[in-house]
């Protein structure tokens, strides 16, 4: 759970720099933001930092959720052959 918070959270503040980011060169640029547009870009722009920055903290939340998957299956498999041998 941790990393999925840790992750979230700097997705979050990733999104919320970027949008600073092209706010602040949109005004200084044109005088005035479209503001519907300057989200846009700032949604894009920072999933494209997201995936070359964010990558150690998203491959510790992968091997949780891949931890957690496998330990999910294995208990079911355990709990399938106990019903299994009590069947026979």
């Amino acid at each position: 759970m941790k990393e999925f918070l840790v992750y979230t959270a700097l997705r979050i503040v990733m999104f919320a720099a970027t949008l600073g980011i092209v706010l602040g060169v949109w005004q200084l640029i044109a005088g005035e933001v479209v503001l519907f547009w300057a989200v846009l870009a700032a949604f894009v722009l920072s999933g494209i930092g997201s995936y070359y920055l964010l990558n150690t903290p998203r491959e510790r939340f992968a091997q949780r959720v891949d931890e957690r998957a496998r330990r999910a299956a294995a208990r079911f498999e355990e709990l399938k052959a106990k019903e299994d041998a009590g069947e026979a």
